[in-house]
Order: structure tokens, then sequence, then C-alpha cells
């Protein structure tokens, strides 16, 4: 099993954004679930403090092979955001679901990236990778043999 993280080269990023880009990426297939309320309960620990407890439902395999495993990652590049983009179409001809299976990462442009989009509250975004859940080898392969590794 590997997780797949697709980032664009064009917005020519910093070691540091890209990095932080490709954690994001990561982070995704993780934080998701936490990110569903319908996961989470509030409870009170020893010490009286609220905190949070969630419940994860991993397949077998997932929790096995990469969760207790070694975590395999393959990082590719793509050209530019048409690019990246293939590779949402290409999951979604396979039968994944974005924000299930996969997580487009869009960055705030608080620091060196420039808007390419301005959302209805004039936030400015802009896509920089996508992420996907730990897939088998085979079908991280039949996604990553589109895209060359990250150089």
């Amino acid at each position: 099993m590997r997780q797949l993280i697709i980032a664009r080269k064009d917005l020519e990023m910093s070691a540091g954004k890209l990095a932080a880009q490709c954690c994001h990426a990561s982070e995704a297939f993780l934080t998701s679930h936490l990110r569903d309320r319908e996961n989470v309960t509030e409870v009170t620990d020893e010490a009286g403090q609220i905190c949070y407890r969630a419940e994860y439902t991993f397949s077998k395999e997932v929790y096995e092979d990469w969760i207790c495993g070694i975590f395999t990652k393959t990082v590719c590049e793509a050209k530019n955001r048409t690019h990246l983009l293939k590779a949402k179409t290409m999951a979604e001809e396979m039968g994944l679901e974005e924000g299930k299976d996969f997580f487009l990462i869009w960055d705030r442009c608080l620091t060196e990236l420039e808007p390419e989009e301005v959302d209805d509250a004039g936030i400015g975004w802009t896509l920089t990778a996508i992420g996907f859940k730990p897939l088998d080898d085979e079908t991280a392969h039949k996604i990553s043999k589109k895209y060359q590794l990250y150089k």
C-alpha cells in the first residue's frame, strides 16, 4: 500500500512550501474524518478538561499494511493545474470519491503564492496538490504512471 501525493511543479513553491502542501495532502486522509462531527464526541478527561474522542474505521489492509506499516508515500509532480486535475478525473473514473478517497489541497495564499481564484468572501485560493488515501500498489500505479516523481 502507498499514499500517492501529486503536487504542482509550475507554482515553483519553495522547499518549505512544497513540504507543507505535501503534508496537508497526506494528513487530509486522516483529518477529514476528524472534521466530520458525527465521528467526534465531547468527553471529559481525568482532570475534568473537555476533550474530544474520535472513532475511526479503517479497512484491515489500510490499518495493518499502512498505518501499522511504514507509511509508504509516493510524491509525483504535475506540470500545471490541468495536469493535476487529470489525476482527479482518473480517480473518479476508477470509482474513487473526492473527500473520501482523495483530497484536493487549496492554499490560502497568505505567504508566497498568488491566488488563482477568489471566493465570495474575497479569500484567495490556489490549487497546489492532490492527496489520496492509502491505495493498493496496483491502483496507485494506475494513476502515478501518468506522472513523474517530484524532482
